[in-house]
């Protein structure tokens, strides 16, 4: 899918000297700039990062309902 970006010119020649700079596309320099905007904001970038998220959030909630039947039991 293709979408318009709008840059000012300063922005888009610096933005293109450093693809050269780092031999890379203007694509790749996007791609990785989206990716790091997303995982800024704890949105998973992938099925393998959104699996990783789950798992985890999983795990915490299992290890709190442990501790609280712990904290119960003594009585």
């Amino acid at each position: 899918m293709r979408k318009l970006i709008a840059f000012d010119d300063d922005t888009l020649d610096k933005l293109t000297q450093l693809a050269r700079d780092r031999m890379a596309t203007f694509q790749e320099l996007a791609d990785e700039a989206f990716a790091d905007l997303l995982k800024k904001h704890g949105i998973p970038i992938d099925l393998k990062d959104a699996l990783r998220k789950s798992a985890r959030v999983s795990k915490d909630a299992t290890s709190k309902n442990t501790r609280s039947k712990t904290a119960r039991a003594p009585s």
